[in-house]
């Protein structure tokens, strides 16, 4: 097996914000203030509603409050997959409403794909956007009939050749020549880009709309018509909750949201010969169907960027820069992408980050408004939320100013996850599974044989 390279030596920045140009913070809230909307959180789902408010009334006064930086968090370190699906099973979504209405969901989030690029090219924001879809390949027999079955059941749902379909082993390697591929799968509703840009272009479209974001400003409580930060108090008619995995640092709210960590590393710049072997010339991003989730795309200047889900969830969801930086998990994700692509294995690991996504309880991202209150709350989008989040922040945008559109009836609307278990269930549990997956995916590889007990539990924690 080719030697993997070290990462001891990378940088320990997010790729992404690294190569974002020198900035300056923005200013933090200065005492109390009055407005018409306050959303919580700096990051997609936030950015998102304040974008679609501020182009439905902008007369209104919104206030966007950030602990960190916009883009501080998940919305600038992830994969930089803008994915057209949600986390949870399509039964679970038509079970809450309709099998047609489920499917209408499934294409409202697959839009908001091409919705991504449409306001990065209305605003001038340059991210790197490219729609190559996604190429699964399936590297071991299991892995191979779960495949096959996956694509039956869902074209069996109403999903057409043109949005998924099987491949041939031929056919997938010519999308990514990774090792021993027996099939693959490719998902159209699809694009690769660089978030740290989308983030920073959309707060600033925001700002040049009028509205008003602070930074270096922490929220501490929020209800109704209230939000309580360490900088004054906001009073405002209609408060949005999109704080995601960092629900947990929120009174009352520590057991709503599960933040599990997911690392990454990117690779230098790679020439074009070397992609010309593995390659993704349409930039499509990639994975292999093993339980323990990873993901990859080809960056626009040409490097790998790789990432996974491995380092152990830590107790009381606690939230670590210790685990977002953990070396030997880094390591891992270094070697597995050169036993898949081992035309990287000289290549040079330049960064290595981590972050933590929110998973709720039951898996099922979602939004909800109460009129009555005024408070909105979105996210829980499970690792997979750029599209998610773009199409969340739309339909919170038309909730909050009122208007009922195609979007509000959609199955997502109005759920309400019930909480994680207190501690330590939480962590026996978390932690369990995680072994339990690993050893699979260990065996599958190892064995060629399907672990059948491991697969039924891993459709549970996905919400299927």
């Amino acid at each position: 097996m080719t030697a993997a390279p070290c990462v001891a030596g990378a940088s320990t920045t997010a790729l992404w914000l690294d190569r974002l140009d020198p900035f300056d913070r923005r200013v933090p809230l200065d005492g109390d203030v009055d407005v018409d909307v306050a959303i919580v959180g700096g990051g997609f789902s936030g950015l998102w509603t304040a974008y679609y408010l501020s182009r439905l009334e902008p007369s209104l006064k919104v206030l966007v409050l950030e602990r960190e930086f916009c883009g501080y968090g998940a919305s600038g370190r992830n994969g930089g997959w803008i994915v057209g699906e949600l986390a949870g099973s399509f039964e679970k979504y038509a079970a809450r409403s309709s099998h047609a209405e489920a499917l209408r969901q499934a294409r409202a989030i697959a839009g908001a794909v091409d919705e991504v690029g449409t306001i990065a090219t209305r605003e001038g924001i340059d991210c790197g956007y490219a729609k190559g879809g996604t190429i699964y390949v399936a590297r071991n027999t299991p892995q191979a009939e779960r495949m096959r079955a996956d694509v039956a059941h869902e074209h069996s749902l109403g999903f057409t050749e043109d949005e998924i379909r099987l491949l041939g082993a031929d056919e997938a390697r010519g999308h990514l020549n990774a090792t021993n591929t027996q099939c693959g799968m490719f998902f159209a509703a699809c694009a690769s880009h660089d978030p740290a840009q989308l983030a920073r272009g959309l707060a600033k479209a925001i700002e040049r709309a009028g509205f008003t974001i602070v930074e270096d400003t922490k929220v501490k409580r929020i209800s109704p018509g209230v939000v309580e930060t360490d900088r004054g108090t906001v009073r405002a008619s209609k408060v949005v909750q999109a704080t995601e995995a960092y629900t947990r640092d929120l009174a009352g709210q520590r057991r709503d949201l599960l933040p599990v960590y997911s690392l990454m590393i990117a690779t230098e710049p790679l020439p074009d010969s070397v992609f010309d072997e593995i390659g993704l010339a349409q930039r499509q991003t990639f994975a292999d169907t093993r339980f323990m989730v990873i993901y990859g795309q080809r960056t626009d200047d040409n490097r790998l960027a790789f990432g996974g889900r491995g380092v152990p969830y830590l107790f009381g969801s606690a939230i670590r820069q210790s685990a977002e930086l953990h070396e030997e998990s880094h390591q891992l994700l270094s070697e597995t992408l050169v036993e898949m692509l081992p035309v990287v294995g000289d290549c040079e690991i330049t960064h290595r980050w981590g972050g933590v996504l929110g998973i709720p309880r039951d898996w099922i991202p979602g939004l909800r408004f109460d009129p009555t209150t005024g408070v909105g709350v979105l996210g829980g989008y499970v690792g997979e939320g750029v599209a998610a989040a773009n199409l969340a922040g739309r339909t919170m945008a038309d909730l909050v100013t009122g208007r009922n559109t195609d979007r509000t009836s959609l199955p997502w609307v109005g759920v309400k996850p019930r909480r994680w278990e207190p501690e330590p269930l939480r962590w026996l549990g978390v932690r369990s599974s995680r072994r339990i997956l690993v050893g699979a995916d260990n065996r599958e590889f190892s064995r060629d044989k399907e672990a059948k007990l491991s697969y039924r539990i891993s459709r549970i924690l996905r919400g299927a």
